[in-house]
C-alpha cells in the first residue's frame, strides 16, 4: 500500500478531484510533500487544505507532461517510430488509470486506421522496377544494389498484386486491438449488446473491420455486430469521399511554423548515402537521385508491415531514420493540420451517437469506424488529442505536440464512457493507440473528462467552422 493510500488527508484531496493514481512514484512523492506541509500545519487545518490543494495541483501537472518521454527519447527507445505513418502498430500491454470510485464503463465509440499493407499504389514498385532493371543492364549497381536487386525481382509479382491490400499482420493488429479492448473494459462487453462497425470502400478498411469484429464476438458470442461498408454511412468514417452524399466543403488550416519553415533545413545526408549504397551511379538511369532516394526510404519503411524486413540490408538503417524524423515530421504536421476541418462529420457522429446512448434511444454498446490515415491524423488535430491542435510558429516545436508515428498503421482512438452512481453523471477518456490521452477540455480528473465539458466543448468547436 502506498503512502498516500495510508494518509487518511491525502486519500481524501485525491477523491475531491475524483482522481485514482496508479503511478506508486507519484503517490509516494505526493505523500512525501504532503507530510511535510501537515507537519508545519498541524494547528492550521483551512490553511492546510488549501496549501494541499495548490500543491496537488502542480504534482498533479508534472506527471502529465513527464510520464510521456520526450519525442527524442521514444525514437531512442524504438528507432521505428522514425517510419512515422508507416510505423506498425504496437501491439504491447499499455497500464491504463482506474475509473473514479463509483463510474462503471458503458459505452466506446471508436476510430481506426485500416491496419498494415502493401504500399498504397503500385507506382513505387513500377518505378523501382524500372529502375533496378536498368541499373542491373547497365552494370550501374553495387554489390549492396545486385542483393537488393535479386531480393526485391523475387518478391516483384507479390508487391504487384498485393498493393493497397491489407497485411496478415493487418489483420492481428485489429485482432489484438479488439481483444485489448475487451479485456480493459470488460464491463461493456459481459453482457453482450448490438453493436455497429462502419468502414470505408476501401477493402483493406473492410477487412480490418471484419478482423476487429470477429475477435469481439471470439470474446463474448452475445455481441451482436451489424458491419457496413456504405456511401449511407461514409459522412460518419470517410466524409471527404467523392461518393459521400453529404459530402460538404470545409475550410483548409495552415500551421503557423510554416511561414517559419526555413529555420529548419532538410539534411539531404543519408538521400545520398542511400543511392551511393546502390549505385555506382545514376547517369541514364530513369529517375532524378532524389526521386530515387525517396522511392527507395518509402520502400524501406514499408517492409516490416509485408514480412521483408531483410530486403534492403546494407542500404539503410533505423538509426539513420531517427536522424531525419524531425524534418519529415515537419511535412507530416502540414497534411494532418490542414484537412482538420473536414473532420468535423466524424466528430459530429461521434457526439450524436453517444447522446442516444446516453438517453436511452441507441442501445449500442460500442460503436466502431474504420477509415484512412488522412481521417485519423487530421482528427486528432482537430480534438487536439495529446496537444495536437496546439499549432506552434516555431518548427523545432512540432515534434512535441504531434509525433507523426501516431497516425500508424492501425493506429485508432477510442472514447470511453463511464457512468456513475447517478444516471446523468457521465465521464468520458480518450485513448489514443491504447494509451490514456490529453485533451484541450477542462478537468480536475485526467485522464477522466465531463461528458458535458466535452460535449460543450466540442459542440462549439464544429461550430465555429460551419
Amino acid at each position: 500500500m502506498s503512502l498516500v493510500q495510508k494518509d487518511t488527508l491525502s486519500a481524501e484531496i485525491f477523491r475531491n478531484f475524483g482522481i485514482i493514481a496508479e503511478d506508486e512514484t507519484l503517490l509516494n512523492r505526493v505523500a512525501k510533500y504532503l507530510r511535510r506541509i501537515e507537519k508545519f500545519h498541524q494547528n492550521n487545518t483551512i490553511a492546510m487544505k488549501k496549501i494541499l490543494h495548490l500543491l496537488l495541483f502542480a504534482l498533479l501537472a508534472m506527471p502529465v507532461c513527464g510520464q510521456v518521454s520526450s519525442a527524442l527519447e521514444q525514437l531512442k527507445a524504438d528507432p521505428r517510430k522514425s517510419y512515422g505513418n508507416d510505423y506498425p502498430y504496437s501491439m504491447e500491454a499499455v497500464r491504463l488509470t482506474k475509473a473514479p470510485r463509483g463510474y462503471k464503463p458503458f459505452y466506446i465509440s471508436h476510430y481506426s486506421r485500416h491496419g498494415s499493407r502493401y504500399y498504397w499504389t503500385d507506382k513505387l514498385y513500377k518505378d523501382l522496377d524500372t529502375l533496378l532493371s536498368a541499373a542491373h543492364e547497365k552494370h550501374l549497381l553495387t554489390p549492396v544494389g545486385e542483393a537488393f536487386h535479386n531480393k526485391f525481382m523475387a518478391v516483384r509479382q507479390e508487391l504487384m498484386t498485393g498493393v493497397s491490400e491489407l497485411t496478415q499482420l493487418g489483420w492481428d493488429q485489429h485482432q489484438f486491438i479488439a481483444r485489448t479492448m475487451y479485456n480493459n473494459f470488460p464491463n461493456v462487453f459481459k453482457k453482450g449488446g448490438n453493436v455497429l462497425a462502419i468502414s470505408s470502400l476501401s477493402g483493406r478498411c473492410v477487412l480490418s473491420m471484419s478482423s476487429f469484429c470477429q475477435e469481439l464476438v471470439q470474446c463474448n458470442p452475445k455481441i451482436e455486430i451489424r458491419e457496413q461498408s456504405s456511401r449511407f454511412t461514409l459522412d460518419g468514417v470517410v466524409p471527404t469521399d467523392r461518393q459521400n452524399p453529404l459530402r460538404r466543403d470545409f475550410p483548409k488550416a495552415t500551421p503557423r511554423y510554416e511561414k517559419n519553415r526555413d529555420r529548419m533545413s532538410e539534411d539531404n545526408t543519408l538521400r545520398d548515402a542511400v543511392v551511393s549504397r546502390v549505385f555506382v551511379s545514376t547517369e541514364g538511369l530513369p529517375s532524378n537521385p532524389r526521386r530515387i532516394a525517396s522511392n527507395l526510404l518509402d520502400l524501406y519503411t514499408t517492409l516490416p508491415s509485408i514480412g521483408y524486413e531483410g530486403m534492403m540490408e546494407g542500404i539503410v538503417t533505423d538509426e539513420e531514420m531517427v536522424r531525419q524524423w524531425e524534418y519529415s515530421n515537419l511535412g507530416s504536421y502540414s497534411w494532418v493540420f490542414g484537412p482538420q476541418y473536414q473532420m468535423v462529420p466524424i466528430l459530429e457522429d461521434i457526439i450524436k451517437k453517444a447522446d442516444a446512448v446516453i438517453s436511452g434511444s441507441s442501445d449500442h454498446i460500442a460503436d466502431l469506424r474504420f477509415g484512412h490515415d488522412t481521417c485519423l491524423g487530421p482528427l486528432t488535430v482537430l480534438m487536439g488529442i495529446n496537444g495536437a491542435d496546439r499549432d506552434p510558429e516555431d518548427p523545432s516545436e512540432v515534434k512535441d505536440c504531434y509525433q507523426n508515428w501516431e497516425t500508424c498503421k492501425a493506429s485508432n482512438i477510442q472514447l470511453v464512457f463511464y457512468r456513475g452512481k447517478k444516471g446523468d453523471d457521465i465521464l468520458v477518456k480518450c485513448l489514443l493507440n491504447g494509451a490514456e490521452a490529453t485533451l484541450p477540455v477542462p478537468t480536475t480528473s485526467y485522464p477522466y473528462y465531463k461528458w458535458s465539458d466535452f460535449r460543450r466543448f466540442y459542440t462549439d468547436r464544429c461550430n465555429r467552422v460551419k
